[in-house]
């Protein structure tokens, strides 16, 4: 008995080991044409794997119990146990994979492949795909990916220049709602202008690793009564990775050529064609290194983690004017005519002082003039011009996504994100040595160029737990998301304090929170008809945003322009015997032309110098635009979808939502899929929506400095809760109102897919900002804005979109290599139907108000200010070690209509509007498998450097191009290294 043991105990071990040893394994992989070279090989649960050659081999080390794990793109993954073999060869079977993916947007039943859907989503593989994009901000890898989608990033424009608001069917940023794993994500602290004619809020997709994310579904129908406020446009969902077992990372760089286009075409005159070269220097060097690495539990769960870490300088494309238009210095200057407040003289040009005092003639001639100055002080045009561009940045980001069972019934989920960016940008006028209400000789003798900078941090945390109760499935929630935004300015001044100004200043800081509670049910009846799916559920959101004054230097107004009596009678003479003299050298004198008297000491003052107030370029937010505002809100839902038979689903969804500062509201959505045999299915839907104005939209409020042809103008866009709405008769902002129509069909012919989709929105209470009031037409609101300017934020008026939406998705064998097409547009037409005027107290009429209520200029904007059609082509071809990306994008015709009559070039009077003819660009990657664990990439964006075309004479002041179709900057190439561990 005791040799049969130990006999048993030798045959136990000899098969574990036998079972345990590391084994050579071959094989060959094929389809139903041959081998299939560039297949993924995997030992399942590692990180060991190899591509099969151009014949379809591989060999491969595993241990005798390891699983072989086989992925091709357009072919289902394959699972095969080695059982102790050391041959393997299999065949895969083509699927599809756009096809067969199945979605959860738009649905709270059964995930359905997006052929299937009642409603058009759009799938976007980042995990596969970002691997060949030369773009790197996830909103820019939706742009470049769906028609639909847009986000523009500014080249200046304060605010602006530091967020991409992401928009869907041309509508407002703040009009398309956000999820990430089925959560309400929290929007930006900053209310910045957008493409779309208005200001709004937006989520700021940069702070989400694009590393971690599995694939982006992008819903392009209304769904307020399923989501919620702000899914006007519809709703894009990041779907977090769940993988574990493997670290994968990204180092990326890359560059702008900065190569000068082609100006043939252009209006410039020849001047400017000298002055707007290219430097020849590359700019806006980049370098982003991305890591995600996920860890499976023994439970069966997992923790996926991701890190961000970036790095840009700022691309400059300046707007060089020609001397005449934009002479850095004044007559004054130029001559040693400027005085201080006191009548004391101001050396501005010590050059010609010199020279008067070498007695030479050409010297002291050359110095009086512009360009002389500027040559003897090293100065070109260029550098005083205004530059825009993209802002330099800093950003550092971690993610993760979180679950692990509970119970046999119940599972804990978490994920989130923290992100942290530093900004600083072009994006303000130069403030040129001849605006002498502005600017300091003793600071800066030839202007300056004042620079933006923000810090943004971003924190987003869901936890939940999901479960069975009963016959229905649970999903409890809590989701956080805060983001705050501290401005501040440098290479600047308040030159009515003085030479005591600080140069850089805090101005300000705005915060947003929101927490949202949701608890879901869900349950799937299957013998109700073909299958009947009930969810309900209910959430209580609050939302918080702040506005936090910046340093007092910023935003005051101080006294350096200001004469205060010392004595009693005090006559404003200076030392020279004169009356004393304005910024524009103007004796400053009474009625009879005597010098102004002051007749108490210590009392009356006078404003000599009109120096301009507050922090220039971008005011500081002082303590009258604070801010602390709450909003709390409740919904409840109910959403049902019928299969009625297997070729007919309808699905229906109400919702009851009440906000504590504008009641009660309800919404409803009604969709339908109905299958002809097959391969063929109609679908259409009808829902109306709500949409509140965000806290930021009902409490944000500032004063700014804008510039008409290159004079500046102050005005304040105040509170429609303030006293001067209140005098002009400006009411209290109303929601926004929706009706959202949709009817399509799908189709599947052999290997390619195809959806088309026609669609109408109309948009009743849209909201706009008005035109500048002043006392003059406004005589209610002198009293408050004295000579200053006024806008208010408003209701203005109802407007409409309607579009076709097709997308083509096409995969084959060719030759050896697999080819993926994919072929998408849009076609889409915005309209302005009606404007809704109050009355007013104001005494314009009825005409002129309407046309200062909601301008033209802004009805342009959002009626043909972006292309009204872009298409884009896709083809994917893998080979080998070898896998290609070239993308296609043809951007619509935009035009651009001027908000006010102005002097043209000719001489007339008029609008300057501008068309611009439609722009083709290129995207490239190519990528090349050094090994198993290495890949490298290079490629570019736009790589054939095509520009938009130059902005008409008029307008060229800040921009030189128009920014709406593929951007300003030029062509963009990159290197990326790609490692799995």
């Amino acid at each position: 008995m005791k040799k049969i043991l130990i006999l048993s105990f030798f045959m136990l071990h000899v098969m574990h080991v036998a079972h345990g040893q590391e084994l050579s394994i071959s094989g060959s992989v094929s389809d139903a044409q041959g081998p299939l070279p560039g297949v993924n090989v995997m030992v399942k649960g590692t990180t060991t794997g190899v591509i099969t050659d151009f014949d379809g081999q591989y060999t491969i080390t595993a241990t005798a119990n390891a699983t072989l794990l086989y992925s091709f793109i357009g072919y289902a993954k394959l699972e095969v146990p080695v059982n102790g073999k050391t041959t393997m060869n299999v065949t895969l079977k083509e699927a599809a994979e756009q096809l067969t993916e199945t979605i959860i947007l738009g649905t709270r039943g059964a995930a359905r492949t997006k052929l299937n859907t009642p409603v058009p989503v759009d799938v976007i593989n980042i995990k596969k795909d970002a691997i060949n994009m030369p773009q790197q901000d996830l909103s820019q890898m939706l742009a470049a990916s769906a028609p639909s989608f847009t986000a523009y990033t500014s080249g200046g424009g304060d605010l602006s220049s530091f967020v991409s608001p992401p928009s869907l069917r041309g509508l407002a940023p703040n009009q398309m709602l956000v999820l990430v794993n089925g959560k309400r994500r929290h929007t930006s602290a900053i209310l910045a202008a957008s493409q779309t004619g208005t200001p709004s809020n937006a989520v700021d997709m940069k702070f989400i690793p694009s590393i971690g994310i599995d694939r982006i579904e992008i819903l392009r129908d209304g769904a307020s009564a399923q989501y919620g406020s702000d899914a006007i446009a519809g709703v894009v969902n990041v779907v977090l990775k769940k993988g574990t077992g493997e670290f994968t990372g990204t180092l990326t760089g890359g560059a702008y050529p900065n190569a000068t286009p082609d100006f043939g075409d252009s209006d410039l005159t020849d001047a400017e064609k000298a002055l707007n070269r290219s430097s020849g220097d590359w700019d806006g060097y980049n370098f982003q290194f991305d890591g995600n690495y996920g860890v499976g539990f023994e439970n069966g769960g997992y923790f996926n983690a991701s890190v961000l870490l970036s790095q840009s300088e700022r691309t400059i494309r300046p707007t060089v004017l020609e001397i005449d238009r934009a002479p850095l210095y004044s007559d004054l200057y130029l001559t040693n005519g400027t005085t201080d407040v006191n009548g004391n003289p101001i050396i501005t040009n010590p050059e010609l002082i010199a020279a008067q005092g070498s007695g030479d003639a050409g010297l002291i001639s050359s110095l009086t003039t512009v360009e002389g100055l500027m040559a003897a002080r090293g100065i070109e045009q260029v550098d005083v011009s205004t530059y825009s561009g993209l802002p330099a940045k800093t950003l550092m980001g971690f993610g993760f996504n979180l679950e692990t069972p509970l119970t046999d019934s119940t599972d804990f989920y978490a994920f989130g994100d923290f992100g942290y960016q530093y900004s600083d940008a072009y994006s303000c006028f130069y403030r040129r040595a001849a605006q002498a209400d502005r600017t300091s000789f003793a600071l800066f003798p030839n202007g300056f160029r004042p620079q933006i900078y923000t810090d943004q941090y971003n924190l987003s945390l869901a936890t939940g737990i999901t479960g069975e109760l009963g016959d229905y499935e649970f999903d409890l929630s809590n989701t956080f998301g805060t983001n705050s935004a501290k401005y501040g300015m440098f290479n600047t001044w308040n030159a009515s304090i003085g030479e005591s100004s600080p140069t850089e200043m805090n101005l300000g800081t705005h915060s947003f929170l929101q927490n949202s509670l949701n608890l879901d049910f869900t349950n799937y009846y299957e013998d109700i008809l073909s299958g009947l799916n009930v969810a309900f559920g209910g959430e209580l959101r609050v939302e918080n945003y702040s506005i936090e004054a910046g340093q007092e230097e910023s935003w005051t107004a101080g006294s350096a322009g200001v004469i205060t009596a010392t004595e009693d009678n005090q006559a404003l003479i200076g030392p020279d015997g004169f009356p004393l003299e304005d910024l524009n050298g103007a004796p400053i004198v009474d009625g009879t032309g005597a010098p102004v008297v002051l007749p108490y000491a210590g009392v009356s003052q006078e404003l000599v110098k009109n120096y301009a107030l507050n922090c220039q370029c971008f005011r500081g937010f002082a303590p009258e635009n604070e801010s602390n505002s709450f909003r709390s809100v409740m919904a409840a839902y109910a959403d049902l979808e019928l299969d009625v038979t297997d070729d007919f689903l309808i699905s229906g969804a109400l919702r009851l939502e009440n906000y504590s500062d504008f009641g009660n509201v309800v919404t409803s959505k009604i969709a339908g899929r109905y299958s002809i045999g097959e391969n063929f299915a109609i679908r259409g839907s009808y829902s109306s929506g709500f949409r509140a104005p965000s806290l930021q939209e009902l409490n944000y409020s500032h004063s700014y400095t804008f510039f008409v042809n290159l004079v500046p103008f102050d005005g304040t866009l105040y509170q429609n809760s303030s006293s001067a709405a209140n005098a002009l008769g400006i009411g209290q902002l109303q929601q926004e109102r929706s009706r959202n129509f949709s009817l399509g069909f799908t189709t599947k012919i052999g290997k390619l897919d195809f959806t088309l989709d026609a669609y109408k929105i109309d948009i009743f209470d849209r909201i706009f900002e008005t035109g500048e009031f002043n006392s003059g037409t406004t005589p209610v609101l002198e009293p408050i804005i004295g000579s200053g300017l006024a806008s208010f934020r408003i209701n203005g008026g109802d407007i409409s979109t309607k579009g076709v939406e097709a997308v083509v998705n096409y995969n084959t064998r060719i030759g050896d290599g697999q080819l993926g097409v994919i072929l998408s547009g849009t076609f889409r037409e915005n309209k302005f139907e009606k404007i809704n005027l109050p009355d007013l107290n104001t005494n314009l009429t009825d005409e002129e108000l309407a046309d200062n209520y909601v301008n033209r200029g802004l009805i342009g904007q959002f009626e043909t200010g972006t292309p009204s059609s872009k298409l884009i082509g896709t083809l994917n071809y893998s080979i080998g070690k070898f896998s290609t990306m070239v993308r296609g994008t043809r951007y619509g015709s935009v035009q651009t209509r001027d908000s006010r009559t102005r002097t043209l070039l000719d001489g007339t009077t008029g609008y300057a509007d501008q068309f611009f003819t439609p722009e083709f660009t290129v995207d490239l990657g190519v990528t090349y498998k050094i090994s198993d664990k290495f890949s490298l990439t290079v490629g570019g964006n736009n790589i054939f450097n095509e520009y938009p075309e130059i902005i008409r004479y008029e307008l060229r002041t800040f921009n030189l191009y128009s920014n709406y179709q593929q951007g300003s900057s030029g062509a963009y190439y990159f290197g990326r290294l790609t490692f799995t561990l």
